[in-house]
């Protein structure tokens, strides 16, 4: 499917104004500047608008979904869902080897905080997370949807990266995502 909404997304620095394309009351598509507003309810939405996106509402459907998908699929955002992927992968890794993550942390550690990691889930996936991280950071225009559930799968508390409970296959996910990425 593709993704209409980045066919076009216009920002300019000029008076700071974002225009997206958003359906009218006849389906049509048409150019429309985000208020401040929009940003702002985007914003505070945000948890919902991405599991929106994530599971296929076109951005162009309304404004909220159109401002969260211009934050989402910025490179600056990209960039971040990588990294922190990333950083997942070392946690992952490391732990699993005896490193710094590891369960009795060196003494000269004193309490940073983390989020435990599903160790053994992560390094099963390693390859497809490094792509997917990959993924993130070409550039060019990236449907919403991918972004969306990357960002998914990482704040997902009861979800397979962080939850031993979860029933969720973590390669399958990150493959649904790398794919929704590049199609």
């Amino acid at each position: 499917m593709h993704d209409l909404y980045n066919g076009f997304m216009g920002h300019t620095r000029e008076a700071d104004t974002m225009q997206v394309l958003l359906e009218d009351d006849l389906g049509r598509l048409t150019l429309r500047r985000l208020r401040p507003w929009d940003r702002i309810r985007a914003r505070c939405l945000a948890a919902r608008l991405d599991r929106e996106l994530a599971r296929g509402a076109r951005p162009e459907t309304n404004a909220d979904l159109a401002a969260r998908a211009v934050r989402l699929t910025s490179m600056r955002s990209r960039r971040e869902l990588a990294r922190s992927l990333q950083r997942i992968l070392a946690a992952g890794l490391a732990g699993s080897r005896g490193g710094p993550m590891a369960a009795n942390p060196p003494a000269r550690v004193a309490h940073q905080p983390h989020v435990p990691v599903r160790r053994d889930r992560i390094s099963r996936s390693a390859t497809e997370l490094t792509e997917l991280a990959a993924h993130l950071v070409q550039p060019g225009p990236v449907p919403a949807r991918g972004v969306a559930m990357v960002t998914q799968l990482l704040t997902d508390g009861g979800g397979p990266l962080y939850r031993r409970a979860s029933r969720d296959d973590l390669t399958a996910l990150v493959e649904q995502a790398t794919q929704a990425l590049t199609s």
